[in-house]
């Protein structure tokens, strides 16, 4: 049976390389004109898998017969594909490291130089206690030491309101639900929880705070005082009002601060409330799904194709707006919520760029690294599967007859790749980068999905109405397969990652096993999709609506020396840069700032030396 199915598959494999070289030939028809035009176009258009050859190299005994032309580069985070011009994805893996390897070699070597860059970047001094954090960074061997503008993007807009609003709302957060209060009270001591509105019991979520708390063990005492609230749940809370930010951030810059008495009334509501006047989902607000899970603004997203090179702006719904429509954390509000009257400074365990959430590093999910056989991590080569692996449940909203449950994002997910309905299309593949990719095929989705998809929900349904019959609808629709095992999963030489409730607690776990992690989310983290990691070197962006997720797969699945570097390097990457070291630095550096920006002094808690 098994060498019956991988006959199908080459079969299938051969047809679209025949398709492809037509289609080139018909794209250029002037290599009709040259000599063994067409033997040197199908030589360069091949979906089967290439052993020999380095897809990140130059490409071999090639002078290009035609001149490749440039695909486009767009503000809203990605390249916009030419299909006269090379596959996307050699120029964004050649693109990307080099642009890493460029930020490795730039970094700051002494305190002075970390000084100098600070000031470049942020136009001011950097916080009281920076040098004692620039000792803790030298001691435990912290790579990039100046790249925390998370950190400057989470607290900016607090530098242009009052200090003592801030302290209001601090207090006021205090008596809402699931909120831990944690202090620093004296010089000598460290961060401690001194006040929860979450049951005693709940030992899930105390445990989640605690594991925070515990990064701070080796410089606790040097922290000044503070008083902070930290939220336990998976999803930001802090929806934001863009007039507000705004204005904040224009104090800010001007060194001033706007009372909380002279900010805008909140009198709309809605996620598009966060984005600015002129941005694409205020200009062309997305129109509710209906609720049988079709969705026509999704179905022509196909054309043209792109790829993610910014994952950090791809994920932004004021300039994707197709995003509040295909993702849980947005669908579970519909249009969404009120923004609230301020900002207010809540530490949450993630946040999406339509919230102002303060996002500390998240110890759940952490790995060290050493343990092979728990993280599945086996040698590239003794990867069998090449198919696109994912498992897990059906969470990232709650399912109802009310509720747009069937567009979220892990549904959406499980109808796409199951499906043997329809067509995809899909951009061919060259060899090398010397070669055009030419238009996309269309290709049958009973012939792709069981041949490049292995994806699934396992267990059984949950966050479902049981009594309105919709869990039972859910299984209806859905394969459950059981729950995979780690061993199992490092069979496979690609795994998705995608959201759920919130952020994804399994990336750590899976960029550390030595597969080509394939990575879709709406949540920018303290470490993933910013400066301190680099999309095509680390791992693969793949946008919310999944529009780019089968070129991806027929990309790697071709180049397979190409998508084990990656995986190599993403390896590499999780034990050198997200230790417990580089949480702990990131959260030193972090609360320092935070002492600073909601002190009545601020000038006497920033560094002098």
């Amino acid at each position: 049976m098994v060498k019956r199915t991988r006959s199908r598959i080459v079969k299938f494999t051969g047809t679209v390389a025949l398709c492809c070289a037509v289609i080139v030939l018909l794209t250029f028809p002037t290599f009709l004109g040259q000599p063994n035009a067409y033997v040197q176009v199908f030589s360069i258009v091949d979906f089967s898998p290439l052993k020999d050859h380095d897809a990140l190299s130059v490409p071999r005994n090639t002078r290009p017969f035609f001149s490749l032309e440039k695909h486009t580069y767009t503000s809203d985070g990605l390249l916009i594909v030419n299909p006269n011009g090379p596959h996307p994805i050699f120029e964004l893996m050649r693109d990307a490291k080099a642009s890493w390897n460029a930020k490795l070699s730039r970094a700051s070597k002494t305190l002075e130089e970390a000084i100098t860059e600070y000031r470049r970047r942020y136009k001011r001094a950097p916080p009281l206690g920076f040098d004692k954090w620039w000792e803790y960074v030298v001691k435990y061997d912290v790579q990039l030491p100046d790249e925390y503008d998370e950190i400057y993007h989470d607290l900016e807009p607090y530098w242009g309101l009052d200090p003592a609003d801030l302290a209001k709302s601090v207090e006021e957060l205090a008596t809402w639900d699931d909120i831990f209060t944690v202090e620093k009270t004296s010089s000598n001591s460290g961060l401690v929880i001194v006040n929860a509105t979450v049951p005693e019991s709940n030992r899930v979520l105390r445990d989640r705070i605690e594991a925070i708390i515990d990064l701070t063990k080796d410089f606790g005492s040097d922290l000044p005082p503070m008083r902070i609230q930290l939220s336990p749940r998976d999803d930001p809370r802090m929806h934001t009002d863009w007039r507000i930010r705004d204005m904040a951030l224009s104090a800010a810059r001007q060194g001033t601060t706007i009372p909380q008495s002279r900010l805008p009334p909140i009198t709309e509501g809605g996620w598009i409330q966060a984005c600015p006047p002129n941005s694409p989902a205020r200009l062309n607000p997305p129109v509710l799904p209906p609720l049988d899970g079709s969705n026509p603004m999704l179905s022509n997203m196909t054309v043209p194709k792109s790829f993610i090179v910014s994952h950090r702006t791809a994920m932004d719904p004021c300039y994707h707006p197709e995003i509040l429509i295909s993702h849980g954390q947005f669908l579970s509000h519909r249009q969404g919520p009120l923004p609230h009257h301020t900002l207010v400074p809540l530490f949450s365990h993630c946040g999406t760029l339509l919230h102002h959430d303060i996002r500390p590093p998240i110890p759940y999910g952490w790995t060290s690294g050493n343990d092979s056989e728990a993280l599945g991590d086996v040698p590239w080569s003794e990867k069998v599967d090449e198919r696109l692996d994912w498992r897990g449940s059906p969470t990232g909203m709650y399912a109802s007859p009310e509720t747009l449950w069937m567009h979220a994002h892990r549904q959406r997910l499980v109808k796409l790749t199951s499906t043997i309905e329809g067509n995809t299309s899909v951009l061919c593949v060259p060899l090398d980068a010397s070669s055009p990719v030419g238009e996309p095929l269309q290709l049958r989705m009973a012939r792709v999905n069981p041949a490049w998809m292995d994806v699934a929900f396992s267990g059984k349904p949950l966050a479902c109405e049981e009594n309105a019959g919709t869990c039972k609808l859910m299984e209806e629709m859905f394969e459950f397969r059981r729950v995979q095992g780690r061993k199992e999963e490092g069979r496979y030489k690609f795994i998705l990652d995608v959201d759920g409730n919130g952020w994804s607690g399994r990336f750590k776990r899976l960029v550390t096993s030595n597969a080509l992690i394939l990575k879709a989310s709406v949540y920018p983290e303290w470490c993933v999709y910013t400066s301190r990691i680099a999309e095509w070197v680390h791992y693969v962006p793949i946008q919310v609506t999944y529009a780019d997720l089968y070129d991806v797969v027929a990309f790697f699945r071709n180049h397979d020396e190409a998508a084990a570097k990656i995986a190599s390097a993403g390896k590499e990457w999780s034990q050198r840069f997200w230790r417990k070291e580089d949480m702990s630095a990131y959260l030193y550096r972090l609360l320092l700032e935070y002492a600073r920006v909601m002190s009545v002094d601020r000038e006497s808690m920033s560094y002098s030396g």
